[in-house]
């Protein structure tokens, strides 16, 4: 029964038994480990170096000792070099485009370098410390704001912007800003429908075609009065002489005229 099997497991009834399988245990709880401890050495020195050290405040009145003026920060050639081949593409270029230039493999770098160098473009990599105070001195000042992050140029002492979007397509790592064609700023957009514009000996042929032919009408209007009136004086005289030639007794290429004594008589 459940209660004679609960007598069976007193604990006099253990001895020389084997245990039960399962033991309940009561165990003391842990001891606390977290008292201070000494900081190491090396700790020690880190924290004394990297430690805060805030600013002096400045001394102010007349026994204040003044320090040296700050020198001029030297300009070197090589920066009045790069900043005179800046002036010299703005200046020699009628064309000439900024682009956002993303990281792109020195491979496909030269070939877009080939491919533009065909229609007469050049790539120029110019740094914005060197373009921007030379922009700012000049006629370019309004493209400045196009000169942030890594940027690159394309020059061409013709106005191609369609061959220049065309070779622009197939490398989308450099994109295009704006840029400036014939001292006129142009956005992207601007661009493209530069790009769409018929070529230039086109467009003179048209207006010269034009041109031409006004005067051609204006000589054709002006000729036209006297040509009519020429052929209105053939006319007439072609039937005074059918005239002559019909009346009888007159003489023959003379109208008839009648005598002036016969005129003056009357029945």
């Amino acid at each position: 029964s459940p209660a004679a099997a609960r007598g069976s497991l007193r604990p006099g009834l253990l001895r020389g038994r084997w245990p039960p399988a399962l033991q309940l245990a009561r165990r003391a709880s842990k001891a606390v480990t977290r008292h201070w401890k000494a900081m190491h050495f090396q700790r020690q020195k880190l924290m004394a170096v990297t430690e805060y050290v805030a600013p002096r405040p400045p001394v102010t009145g007349p026994g204040r000792l003044r320090g040296r003026p700050p020198r001029p920060a030297a300009d070197d050639g090589y920066a009045r070099l790069l900043r005179r081949q800046v002036a010299e593409a703005f200046r020699d270029n009628r064309m000439i485009a900024v682009c956002q230039y993303s990281p792109l493999a020195a491979e496909d770098v030269a070939l877009a370098r080939h491919y533009l160098r065909r229609h007469n473009i050049e790539v120029k990599f110019f740094l914005n410390e060197v373009v921007r105070p030379v922009l700012s001195q000049s006629k370019y000042r309004n493209l400045l704001p196009l000169f942030v992050g890594r940027n690159v140029v394309l020059v061409s002492p013709e106005a191609k912007a369609k061959e220049m979007l065309r070779v622009l397509k197939s490398v989308p790592q450099i994109s295009l800003l704006g840029a400036c064609i014939d001292d006129t700023i142009l956005s992207r957009k601007g661009v493209e429908n530069f790009a769409k514009l018929p070529l230039l000996e086109a467009s003179q042929g048209q207006t010269v075609g034009a041109l031409a032919l006004l005067p051609s009408r204006t000589s054709s209007l002006l000729q036209r009065g006297s040509l009519l009136l020429v052929a209105l004086l053939h006319q007439h005289l072609k039937q005074l002489q059918a005239g002559a030639a019909a009346a009888p007794g007159s003489p023959r290429g003379s109208p008839e005229t009648p005598a002036p004594s016969q005129s003056a008589q009357s029945p």
